[in-house]
């Protein structure tokens, strides 16, 4: 599986990408044939700066995409990164069911 992560108008510290890092690892658990993982942090310069975190996720067939938005990265990180889990459970159950038929 192949991660990138890219950051918007700032550099991202070491420990945030780490951080990164070992949640995208556990889309492995849910879905064996994660292909590739794009992640892109960025936020806006008003009174209160929302940080906002796009998850490009491909797998054999389709591209997953999602985005959250909250007052920290790791916040909106793991936010989409459980939006990512409940579509490769529901693809996964599709898989299985079409195979049982």
């Amino acid at each position: 599986m192949n991660i990138q992560i890219t950051s918007r108008k700032f550099k991202a510290k070491d420990s945030l990408k780490d951080y990164i890092k070992e949640e995208i690892k556990k889309l492995e658990r849910f879905y064996d044939s994660v292909i590739d993982v794009n992640v892109v942090l960025s936020f806006t310069h008003l009174t209160d700066s929302i940080k906002t975190a796009e998850l490009t996720v491909k797998i054999p067939g389709k591209v997953i995409s999602v985005s959250s938005d909250s007052g920290e990265f790791e916040k909106s990180v793991d936010a989409s990164i459980e939006k990512v889990i409940r579509q490769l459970k529901k693809i996964k159950t599709k898989r299985i069911t079409r195979k049982k038929l």
